[in-house]
């Protein structure tokens, strides 16, 4: 069906690129921007563009395609989208709107500077066909997340975006935690930031059982619920909490 496009296919193919692959998640966002926006695309226009082969071009085009982008070849000429086709608003899920704000933050770390600016323009285009409620929670997760780059490392946590959810949503996690000494101990948290340091993947939140701000490595969290309960949000920045706290 024309426009039934969900970005959960695309997001597959992301999700099968390293931390090295990050320019071509970027280059796909935007060839699906350009695709929106410009009536005939030639694979020699789009290599030029992105500063790579033809072959790659090729290759990006057959990843939409896979992610069920109805993409038209012309012959001699270039490739279309159907007509008709465009991203409605509702195709994201809270989810994948997140998702994105994520690998948003790992676009940033990047030094290129026109590639840094061809990727948030990209994503300006998608957050714009957002609905209002949502853009404010991508907007809310992109000021509260932080994002250090290092290739070298594994990644092992798998609650990210059960806390991302949790996050925009202002709702409790109960949680069973880990600490430094092998001690396991029973939390309800109010999440507040996810930060990735150098090494892993921090929780920011506002610890119950501590009555007070905590760092709960997300590697050492054994077992996770989001609660439907909300908390009140607490009314500062991230920056505002590294200036009281730090």
């Amino acid at each position: 069906m024309v426009g039934d496009f969900t970005l959960y296919k695309l997001e597959v193919v992301f999700n099968k690129m390293s931390d090295n692959d990050t320019k071509r998640l970027s280059r796909l966002t935007a060839i699906l921007t350009q695709l929106q926006t410009k009536r005939l695309l030639t694979a020699t226009s789009l290599s030029e563009k992105f500063k790579v082969s033809i072959r790659t071009i090729y290759r990006d085009i057959r990843a939409l395609e896979q992610a069920g982008v109805p993409i038209i070849t012309e012959d001699g000429k270039g490739y279309s989208l159907m007509e008709g086709y465009k991203i409605p608003p509702v195709m994201f899920s809270e989810e994948q709107a997140n998702a994105l704000i994520l690998a948003e933050q790992l676009v940033l770390k990047n030094k290129d500077i026109s590639f840094i600016k061809d990727y948030t323009e990209a994503v300006d285009k998608i957050k714009a066909v957002l609905r209002q409620v949502d853009k404010d929670k991508v907007n809310l997760l992109s000021e509260r997340t932080r994002f250090e780059q290092n290739l070298n490392r594994e990644r092992n946590s798998n609650n990210i975006s059960q806390l991302q959810q949790a996050l925009t949503n202002f709702y409790l996690v109960n949680m069973d935690y880990t600490d430094e000494q092998g001690k396991v101990t029973h939390r309800i948290v109010e999440p507040f930031a996810l930060i990735s340091t150098t090494e892993n993947w921090l929780l920011i939140a506002w610890c119950r059982l501590r009555k007070e701000f905590r760092y709960f490595r997300l590697d050492r969290i054994t077992k996770l619920q989001v609660l439907h309960e909300q908390f009140e949000p607490h009314k500062m920045t991230l920056q505002e909490y590294f200036d009281k706290f730090h």
